[in-house]
């Protein structure tokens, strides 16, 4: 299949995905695109809203739309990790009614798709059940490593008023979620037509579009759309000055920020730029393309130090500052090129 047959296939796909998704879940075409765009490079999510707008919902139908294997978990206080991953019971073995066999009986989290509802009202102990899982796609009980089944996603959700009770995400484990997509409240036209679509007799339903094959193959797809090494560096920029002690770090993050991204930070934006590229109908990725995913990308793996915290200061608003300055120093570096490309043309 050469290229554009292959940008073909991947925007039709994503956009009749997004196109059932948004059946039910009204005026959030914006946050499906960016869940989708994690789903097709293999990460996990974090949606972070106010009660009662749908995040729940939003995980489960997209579930039934690309057809895959689907498990919730209510994270509660008293969820221990033996309640995600399994555990070893002991059974008889036939005949023998005084012999045992332990036999591991697997968990919810050996699924494709596990909603992690609410994942910061469980103890650091059973939040780090999903660590494993959520990086190396594997669960070992007892010294043996159990593989989960392709793909698998982690998507989460939390309350961003309710603290009471709740555990926030340390930063190792909000590392492992590739985005962080903050659900907004939906307008006054969209709770209206939210009215239309669900208190009739007729509830929408939703076509399933693809299946775990199918997304593995877009994946593949993906990973296979090549990077220039202006856009490479570009990425790499925003991730380094996103660290108070880089030389060209912004002063908002010199100021208020005490610790910057991870690498894995930059492997999010150059994968989700492929998703950005493939969309806009390209087989290369633009330095646009990686500001588009900046925001989702970074805003969580910024920690502000006392200062940034007791002056509300929004990563968002940090992770945009980044962005301008990086912009602003790679146009520098074109005008320094396009001056000495002519300059050279004139002395020949």
């Amino acid at each position: 299949m050469d290229q554009q047959a292959q940008i073909q296939e991947f925007r039709r796909a994503f956009t009749r995905i997004q196109s059932e998704a948004s059946k039910v879940m009204v005026g959030y075409e914006g946050v499906i695109a960016q869940v989708l765009a994690v789903v097709f490079v293999g990460g996990n999510v974090l949606l972070e809203g106010v009660p009662g707008i749908g995040k729940t919902y939003l995980i489960k139908t997209l579930g039934e739309v690309l057809d895959l294997k689907f498990k919730r978990i209510q994270f509660t206080a008293d969820l221990m990790p033996a309640d995600i991953i399994g555990t070893s019971i002991m059974i008889p073995e036939e005949g023998q009614s005084l012999r045992h066999t332990f036999r591991f009986q697997k968990g919810p989290i050996f699924t494709n798709l596990l909603l992690a509802d609410e994942i910061n009202r469980a103890t650091p102990k059973t939040q780090s059940a999903l660590l494993e899982a959520m990086e190396e796609h594997t669960v070992t009980v007892g010294g043996k490593p159990y593989r989960l089944e392709e793909p698998f996603f982690v998507l989460a959700t939390q309350n961003p008023i309710e603290q009471e009770g709740t555990y926030p995400l340390p930063k190792a484990q909000l590392d492992k979620f590739l985005f962080k997509v903050i659900v907004p409240f939906p307008d006054q036209a969209a709770l209206e037509e939210i009215i239309v679509r669900t208190t009739t007799e007729e509830y929408p339903h939703v076509e399933k579009v693809t299946n775990a094959g199918m997304i593995e193959k877009m994946k593949t797809i993906v990973r296979g759309v090549p990077v220039a090494s202006h856009v490479e560096e570009f990425a790499a920029g925003l991730v380094v000055n996103s660290w108070p002690e880089a030389r060209n770090a912004p002063p908002t993050v010199k100021r208020y920020v005490a610790q910057g991204s991870s690498p894995r930070g930059l492997q999010g934006l150059i994968l989700t730029a492929k998703v950005q590229a493939m969309l806009d109908g390209r087989f290369h990725v633009s330095c646009e393309d990686v500001r588009d995913v900046a925001v989702p990308v970074l805003r969580h793996r910024l920690v502000l130090n006392m200062e940034g915290e007791a002056g509300g200061i929004k990563t968002d608003v940090i992770v945009a500052e980044i962005v301008k300055a990086m912009a602003a120093e790679l146009k520098s570096a074109l005008a320094v090129v396009a001056t000495a490309v002519g300059s050279a043309r004139g002395a020949v």
